[in-house]
């Protein structure tokens, strides 16, 4: 099956959203609580827009739906903290598997170089080892554990912090 690699637009949100939604209620890779409404989360895109901060999405013309996507942002608002940039990249559950995971990091990553980020990090569920798998592949390395620091479902939950440093500094 192929799939279209491309800005997310504000037409795309809802699609977007749903799956945030679902990993929110049903998965430990996100570790809110609540569902957000479409306004809230159509606020946070465009001051991720406005901040020129990139989300991609891999999109299914056949099913005309996102199939899944990828962004960063600031990692914190801290000026030191300026050329280092946190991730996250989020697949349908109907579309794992299948590459999209790492297709959308290898756009986000070449876009973070041309952006002239130092480091990227990604704060990973230690129990979501998939996704560390993946990022091991995609040249990113463990630098730090945070045992029991979140809760979801009623369990703590340990955060594994990885990250790639970016450019040549």
């Amino acid at each position: 099956m192929d799939f279209q690699l491309r800005p997310a637009t504000q037409h795309d949100l809802e699609q977007i959203l749903a799956i945030y939604n679902h990993e929110i209620l049903t998965g430990t890779a996100n570790w809110n609580d609540q569902a957000k409404s479409l306004e809230t989360y159509t606020q946070w895109f465009e001051q991720l827009q406005q901040d020129q901060y990139p989300m991609w999405i891999a999109y299914d013309p056949m099913l005309q739906r996102v199939a899944g996507y990828a962004y960063y942002a600031a990692f914190r608002s801290i000026s030191g903290y300026k050329h280092t940039v946190e991730h996250s990249v989020f697949i349908s559950s109907e579309y794992k598997r299948r590459g999209l995971g790492k297709t959308l990091m290898n756009q986000i990553i070449e876009l973070a170089i041309a952006q002239g980020f130092h480091i990227m990090l990604g704060a990973i569920d230690s129990e979501n080892k998939a996704s560390i798998v993946l990022h091991e592949r995609l040249g990113f390395i463990q630098t730090g554990y945070l045992p029991q620091v979140g809760q979801k479902f009623g369990q703590w939950r340990d955060l594994v912090f990885m990250q790639r440093q970016l450019d040549e500094a």
